[in-house]
């Protein structure tokens, strides 16, 4: 359950991240009130999370969820650089989530 709770948050976490993008400073308002809501609903699941999940693990794990699946949003949605050295490093922290995941003993 952990782990589902985590990949919750991470979705969450990307959520927040691209919600800061559009209230702009926090000057519109429902922007801003989905930036306020998808935050603390990620800070809540990962607490969840860690109620199981040991806290190096589970905080990396969270973090790598966000910066990849903001790269990969960045890429699609804001049209930005698709290059392969960008593509090879979000590989790289996939690979690394990928490593945490499996090194975890239950």
């Amino acid at each position: 359950m952990g782990w589902i709770l985590l990949l919750a948050a991470g979705c969450a976490e990307i959520m927040f991240a691209i919600s800061l993008k559009y209230n702009e400073g926090f000057s519109r308002l429902w922007p801003s009130v989905f930036t306020c809501i998808s935050g603390a609903g990620s800070f809540y699941l990962l607490m969840l999370a860690l109620k199981t999940l040991p806290l190096g693990t589970a905080y990396a794990v969270w973090t790598g969820i966000g910066a990849v699946g903001v790269a990969i949003v960045g890429i699609f949605l804001f049209k930005e650089s698709a290059d392969w050295i960008r593509i090879a490093s979000i590989m790289f922290i996939v690979i690394g989530i990928v490593g945490l995941k499996l090194t975890h003993v239950e």
